[in-house]
């Protein structure tokens, strides 16, 4: 049986292949895709609150794509801090 749960985690495998190819911006769609999987499957088992987290983590996400798109993220990888 196919369900909400397995749509996200192959979405979540999609998505990190794609980053692992170093395509961020499309990794980021698919991984927001894969959340509402989850958000909409969190609902329809009336857990509100872990919809809510999904949610709240969604909107970061899509915020740094936002970020992202526009170039004002900065790679601080070779800046010397975790």
């Amino acid at each position: 049986m196919f369900s909400l749960a397995m749509l996200g985690g192959v979405l979540l495998n999609i998505g990190a292949f794609l980053m692992f190819r170093g395509l961020a911006f499309q990794a980021i769609v698919v991984y927001i895709f894969a959340d509402i999987c989850w958000v909409v499957m969190a609902i329809e088992r009336d857990d509100y609150i872990g919809a809510a987290f999904i949610f709240v983590g969604m909107s970061f996400g899509f915020l740094a794509y936002l970020k992202m798109r526009s170039g004002k993220m900065h790679k601080n990888l070779n800046k010397g801090h975790l």
